[in-house]
């Protein structure tokens, strides 16, 4: 059986042994080992389900600790590290060569960053290694936002889960990689873009890839509830449309226009933050409820709304 706790000694104890720990971080949960232990990491992807083209981040203790897993790190990679770091921005960089294939996906670069949770900090600074951590979640289902969360997904194949409270972003991190010169977006997360290119300059999107992902969160169907859900510009068209099914509405806040008890918002301040942050745990709670449907509402196209789409966008694939 599972154990939820907050003793940072159980948890360095399970990780020694080359076991898998769900840990704490700004973002999501997430299923951590360590990451230079080719066999502890391999737990992970069998507790996932997870497969192993699918290649996983590398969490750090310390911006001087990036070149024991990192090498030929350009430039604008410390620019972004300056500003984003502690925080929920991924890079992909060349690896070392002592960074298991498993963490990398056979690929010469390993995605890695700096969490920003004090607790899960201090577990690292505790460690003689990194921690590879996907997140704390079924492969392709919704992320953990609380230890409850990871509780209901992995019971009986965790035996601790460190609880660090509700995540503050509640979105996995914004994914950045280099082609020489040129950065690129692999996946929209808990920085937007927009913060990035103020810093850098402009970024080329490739967030995209079934079969060969450089970074995770590239594949079509992710995300995903096991009720259906769909992604709609108009919510009034389709509530009339699939009237007769039992249906829940997830729309970003109350504006006025809608009062009926099946919507959901995600904010009630016109909040991108707040309704990033709300998301995961909307659609668990929607998960619970038995529905034929979720209809969701496009948000709009800028800042977090960006990466908000995106998860909704992957969680309605079919």
């Amino acid at each position: 059986m599972s154990i939820i706790t907050k003793d940072l000694d159980k948890a360095i104890q399970v990780l020694n042994q080359n076991d898998v720990v769900a840990i704490p971080t700004e973002t999501v949960y997430g299923l951590a080992a360590n990451a230079f232990d080719e066999d502890a990491v391999k737990k992970i992807f069998e507790i996932k389900n997870r497969p192993f083209f699918n290649p996983l981040i590398v969490h750090i203790k310390s911006k001087a600790y990036l070149e024991q897993v990192a090498q030929n790190i350009p430039d604008q990679a410390y620019q972004l590290i300056d500003v984003f770091w502690p925080g929920p921005l991924t890079l992909i960089l060349e690896k070392q060569a002592h960074i298991p294939d498993l963490v990398t996906a056979g690929k010469n670069t390993v995605a890695v960053r700096m969490p920003n949770h004090l607790f899960t900090l201090e577990l690292l600074s505790k460690l003689d290694f990194p921690l590879a951590a996907p997140s704390a979640n079924p492969f392709k289902g919704i992320s953990s936002t609380t230890a409850a969360h990871v509780y209901t997904y992995f019971k009986h194949s965790l035996n601790c889960i460190l609880d660090g409270g509700s995540c503050q972003k509640g979105l996995e991190s914004t994914i950045i990689g280099f082609d020489g010169d040129t950065p690129i977006l692999y996946r929209h997360g808990a920085v937007a873009i927009e913060d990035i290119e103020d810093v850098i300059g402009p970024v080329k999107t490739i967030t995209k890839e079934e079969h060969s992902p450089v970074a995770p969160g590239m594949l079509l169907k992710h995300y995903s509830p096991k009720t259906k859900l769909i992604l709609v510009d108009d919510l009034a068209e389709a509530v009339a449309q699939h009237r007769h099914l039992k249906i829940a509405v997830l729309a970003f806040f109350p504006n006025g226009n809608a009062s009926h008890a099946h919507y959901h918002y995600l904010s009630e301040i016109d909040s991108l933050d707040q309704a990033a942050s709300n998301l995961y745990q909307k659609l668990h709670e929607l998960d619970t409820l038995k529905l034929d449907l979720i209809i969701a509402q496009k948000f709009p196209n800028i800042g977090l709304g960006k990466t908000i789409n995106d998860r909704l966008t992957r969680a309605s694939a079919q």
